[in-house]
């Protein structure tokens, strides 16, 4: 059987038990249960076994409505006990009306979807709700792309860094949120399938059929646990690429600042000597050499622009300058000059043409 309760419910589902299988739930489990603000966690009891998983409360590509990212999740609650699992979810779930029209179908065509224990059923409905995660991984990817390209863009600054901080924060929640979500599968699965053993385990008996449906609801929780793994590798990954990203960003700002500082300081000692050369001629002695001369000017301006292209052509060597296009010239030159050696050696070689030395063929 599954009963399925809403949180409008209240706790209903405690008599819903009571009435069904005579068991009662304990009072810090209904008050777990009722909690909209518990993590993802874990428990057992001798006569049943609750299981709070969180998912997702809006749909996956409602995240970039406003231009940023706000993950909101919200609490399911499982239940298993023998022959009986009880939900308590949100009434908007589409998960689970999904999964009930599911079961609901004509038996035709989907009796071998039917599950046959309590325990396959809430794997099903987990993996459905780890799904909507993997859902995530697109938008997120535009997300962080998006900022990626704002923050590398050297044609203006970026300013957006509440946008930046807000994605970093929500991934590092989603992060958080898977690593609950692990610790409460592995915890059921290993008191179902490791400290359990056939004999301590509530939902299985002895035989063939009880051993391949305990098998297939191990491969099913390795699936949805796998499935887990998946979104926090792909959350830890979109982290680290927007840490790099900052890191590129600063990088970028301190090497375009030091570029800047580099052309002034250039600037700067090129025209301290022709500053050095106006300041001495602007000295108010009558005893200069040349000041009363009439190519005096002419050759202080000549010196002094000679001082100059000397400085650059000094710097230029000493690599101060760098000019972008030198290099990538060279390098064009040196991968064209195989091709022009093996397009001369064909023409060399060609019918009716004139033979060549190998002198001119190097050259």
């Amino acid at each position: 059987m599954w009963c399925d309760c809403v949180h409008d419910d209240g706790t209903a589902f405690v008599e819903a038990v009571a009435a069904l299988t005579g068991t009662r739930i304990y009072e810090d489990h209904v008050l777990d249960a009722t909690n909209p603000s518990h993590p993802s966690w874990f428990d057992a009891t001798a006569a049943y076994e609750m299981l709070i998983f969180r998912g997702l409360a809006q749909a996956p590509g409602a995240l970039l409505a406003h231009g940023s990212i706000r993950i909101r999740t919200r609490p399911t609650v499982f239940f298993v006990l023998p022959g009986l699992l009880v939900t308590l979810r949100a009434p908007d779930s589409r998960i689970f009306a999904a999964q009930r029209e599911r079961l609901l179908a004509p038996p035709a065509g989907a009796r071998h979807r039917v599950p046959t224990r309590p325990e396959m059923l809430m794997a099903r409905l987990l993996n459905d709700m780890v799904d909507r995660y993997l859902d995530l991984r697109q938008p997120l990817t535009d997300l962080l792309e998006r900022v990626q390209r704002a923050l590398l863009d050297p044609r203006r600054p970026y300013r957006d860094w509440p946008t930046l901080l807000q994605a970093r924060t929500e991934l590092r929640r989603l992060e958080s949120l898977c690593e609950e979500q692990l610790d409460a599968l592995q915890e059921w699965r290993d008191e179902r399938l490791d400290r359990r053993g056939a004999s301590r385990d509530l939902h299985t008996g002895d035989g063939a059929d009880d051993a391949t449906s305990a098998e297939a609801l191990r491969v099913r929780i390795d699936d949805v646990v796998e499935h887990v793994h998946r979104v926090l590798g792909h959350v830890r990954r979109l982290e680290s690429s927007a840490e790099s990203a900052v890191q590129l960003h600063f990088s970028a700002m301190s090497l375009r600042t030091s570029e800047i500082m580099r052309v002034l300081t250039v600037i700067t000692a090129v025209f301290m000597p022709l500053t050095l050369i106006t300041g001495i001629f602007g000295m108010n002695f009558d005893a200069i050499p040349g000041l009363h001369s009439g190519t005096g000017f002419w050759i202080t301006i000549a010196a002094m622009l000679a001082i100059a292209l000397a400085l650059l052509l000094w710097f230029r060597g000493r690599r101060y300058i760098d000019d972008d296009e030198m290099p990538a010239a060279r390098l064009r030159r040196r991968e064209a000059a195989p091709q022009a050696a093996a397009r001369a050696a064909a023409q060399a070689t060609s019918p009716g043409r004139p033979e060549v030395s190998a002198t001119t063929q190097a050259k």
